[in-house]
């Protein structure tokens, strides 16, 4: 998810493109739970949520590192400065984007929602294009992590009825990805999907839209809670996790271990 703001550049600033410590102990705590969840070892249930947990905050990482490097690639090195290169789920912090939105849409709908906020100086970006290719880099991004996800699974675990739980969180972390690249490519305004056509939107049409931007995202979430709605949308997210050869009932167990207190 991305959204401009205007700051003053500084070629010079020192800046660090080390992923941070945060992101690296994410990942740790991603393998490690992986591993118990693989072993059997605590409280399945538990286990599960940290495992599909952290690592859906790891994609959430690597979503917005692709805004931000396109955008750096493009002409704004100002993300650099922000610390957008360092993978640091800190940096992309938005209160309602960040924590409220995605919180109530992995919990309760089951939907994957890229939570973070990276602000792009768009007067440094070189072209509509450019401005497109941004946003755009976002949902690539979990298209791809979707993808490899999907190779892992239907490499492996259609013979392994040893380690079905842990197939299960695989295949449910699998579906969060195609649920976001499904949603954040919608063309509303707040989603990268808007995103993509904003350059090419005339001013006109901008100023429109610009009274019900902010409250967007929100009412979409209110939309996919009516049956008809929600019936289209997940048909969309079944066909393709059809395509990549993820069956619904290790989705099923997945997000039942991952919803381990709804018992």
């Amino acid at each position: 998810m991305t959204t401009g703001e205007p700051v003053r550049q500084r070629p010079g600033a020192s800046v660090s493109r080390w992923p941070s410590p945060i992101f690296v102990g994410l990942v740790l705590a991603t393998a490690v739970s992986g591993w118990a969840l693989w072993n059997r070892s605590g409280p399945t249930g538990l286990t599960a949520f940290v495992f599909v947990a952290c690592a859906w905050v790891v994609s959430l990482c690597l979503h917005e590192f692709a805004h931000a490097m396109v955008a750096f690639r493009s002409g704004d090195r100002t993300v650099a400065e922000r610390g957008y290169l360092t993978l640091d789920p800190l940096k992309y912090t938005h209160f309602a984007y960040s924590i409220l939105l995605p919180l109530l849409f992995v919990l309760l709908g089951g939907i994957g929602l890229p939570g973070g906020a990276v602000f792009i100086d768009r007067r440094y970006l070189r072209s509509r294009l450019a401005n497109s290719l941004v946003s755009l880099a976002g949902p690539m991004t979990n298209i791809l992590l979707a993808a490899v996800l999907a190779v892992v699974f239907t490499t492996f675990a259609p013979n392994d009825m040893l380690h079905v739980e842990f197939w299960g969180a695989f295949a449910f972390l699998t579906f969060l990805q195609v649920t976001a690249a499904v949603l954040n490519s919608l063309p509303v305004p707040g989603l990268d999907g808007f995103g993509v056509i904003q350059p090419y939107l005339s001013n006109k049409v901008l100023r429109k839209v610009a009274p019900v931007a902010p409250y967007a995202v929100l009412l979409l979430f209110v939309l996919l809670w009516i049956p008809p709605v929600n019936q289209a949308f997940f048909s969309i997210v079944g066909w393709f996790l059809a395509l990549l050869g993820i069956p619904e009932v290790y989705i099923a167990l997945g997000q039942r271990l991952f919803q381990f207190w709804m018992g």
